[in-house]
């Protein structure tokens, strides 16, 4: 369960017992230095023995050190995509942080983790870490809930709103009633357009859009301008339906979000 854990444990220890040979060695010399510059001999030529000695052992401990990794390049990048999540899961839970797996995407409210085998590495929602070592990486995450909350929802709310407003001036299927204000609009053709330029979807992913309207929800405002109020209309029996965004909250229950209507006030 541990597999990648305990190679970094591993070769942390044996970098350990290095730097404490180099350490030592370079106290030695220090004493080497010492002894010539007083002009003790005795001082010198046992000093000079204790270095040779020293070296042999230092020499030992940099052939460990240089060795210790376990992993060849495609051991790593297969355990990254089929093993990595498993691991960093059961680490989260033996310090008592909670992440789920939906989708590819590894969720710890309030940050979703993304494995880039390839890479080496993950990202945090959008910044990428190289600091994969799974004990350290759910410290990242455990700090990012002590963290107050940076999400700036009005810019997302606004960019919702203007895409709301092409889908339903368009005679389309798009819409799930129709009329005027307060037409409900499917979330996936909302997406769609969010992330129609070339790649946009790999870095914007379903599960980014679901926890932006939770965020939405839950925290920010929900008028894009006066008079105007956003909401997420729940399609009967959502679970299954096609088209729905789903994150975890805080307290580990799934939300899913499948409609958006925006309502003029009168």
């Amino acid at each position: 369960m541990d597999r990648l854990e305990r190679a970094f444990r591993d070769t942390e220890r044996v970098a350990d017992a290095t730097l404490k040979a180099a350490t030592d060695l370079a106290k030695l010399a220090k004493q080497l230095q010492k002894a010539a510059k007083e002009g003790n001999i005795t001082s010198i030529k046992r000093t000079q023995d204790r270095l040779n000695a020293q070296l042999g052992g230092l020499g030992k401990e940099v052939a460990n050190a240089a060795g210790s990794w376990p992993f060849e390049d495609e051991e790593e990048e297969q355990y990254l995509k089929e093993g990595y999540a498993s691991e960093l899961r059961h680490a989260a839970s033996e310090q008592g942080l909670e992440i789920h797996e939906r989708d590819g995407r590894l969720i710890s409210h309030p940050s979703i983790v993304r494995v880039l085998p390839g890479d080496r590495s993950v990202k945090i929602d959008r910044k990428k870490i190289s600091t994969i070592r799974p004990s350290h990486l759910v410290g990242i995450l455990i700090e990012n809930q002590k963290k107050p909350a940076k999400y700036r929802s009005m810019p997302f709310l606004q960019a919702l709103y203007r895409v709301y407003q092409e889908l339903v001036t368009d005679e389309s299927p798009d819409r799930l009633m129709k009329g005027g204000a307060g037409r409900v609009v499917r979330l996936d053709r909302v997406y769609k357009l969010f992330t129609s330029l070339p790649g946009s979807s790999r870095d914007y992913t379903p599960t980014d859009f679901a926890r932006d309207i939770y965020l939405l929800e839950t925290s920010g405002p929900a008028e894009p301008k006066a008079g105007v109020t956003a909401s997420f209309p729940a399609s009967t029996g959502t679970r299954g339906t096609r088209g729905v965004f789903a994150f975890i909250g805080p307290d580990g229950r799934e939300v899913q979000y499948y409609s958006v209507r925006f309502t003029e006030e009168g």
